[in-house]
């Protein structure tokens, strides 16, 4: 498997969920201003969305989204248990996460990333993503992990969106459970190597 991927982008999430699931794969870089990959290609030609992450499938089918390609990767290690098995209570628990995560924050955050954004639509933006956080917060009392006990994809995910949070100064430290739980992402081993492989 191929993963294409753009450093600090969304497709960190997918990244660090190869690692955990400990599936051979590599990494080709896009250049997301220009479309082309570290290789020379057009990547549209890939992905015609132009946008990352796209996983390069060994029979050449492509998988793009990232709530998507996610949990087709957790499902290729089941014995990891980054995603609950499909069809349980659990799963749906998942897929709720991961929903809210790319509506709420992940497009939440796209407004902010906009130099042309007016200043007073980025303020109610950010006001919006700091209510957001704030529901976060609480859920986050319940266990170390958005299921709980284990972690999932869904934490890789919400891993890269409070990283973001860095770019505009949302200090985690408003939210002690917010701040407690990325650092404890963090140290992951797998989401180390996935930080220092896109550096």
């Amino acid at each position: 498997m191929k993963l294409y991927f753009s450093p600090g982008a969304c497709s960190l999430s997918p990244h660090i969920v190869l690692r955990e699931a400990g599936l051979s794969f590599s990494l080709e870089k896009v250049d997301l201003r220009s479309k082309q990959t570290a290789g020379g290609h057009d990547y549209k030609t890939i992905n015609p969305k132009g946008s990352v992450p796209a996983l390069e499938l060994d029979d050449g089918q492509i998988l793009t989204e990232g709530p998507a390609v996610v949990q087709y990767l957790a499902d290729l290690a089941p014995e990891k248990q980054l995603a609950p098995p499909a069809g349980s209570m659990p799963r749906y628990r998942l897929m709720e996460w991961l929903n809210f995560i790319s509506t709420e924050l992940h497009k939440g955050f796209s407004p902010l990333f906009n130099p042309a954004m007016p200043e007073e639509a980025k303020k109610l933006t950010l006001e919006r993503l700091l209510s957001r956080f704030d529901y976060l917060a609480t859920q986050l009392q319940a266990g170390p992990y958005l299921l709980g006990s284990q972690f999932t994809v869904a934490d890789a995910y919400l891993f890269v969106m409070l990283r973001w949070s860095g770019a505009f100064s949302i200090e985690l430290s408003r939210w002690p459970a917010l701040e407690a739980y990325f650092k404890r992402v963090e140290q992951r081993p797998a989401v180390q190597a996935a930080l220092a492989a896109e550096k």
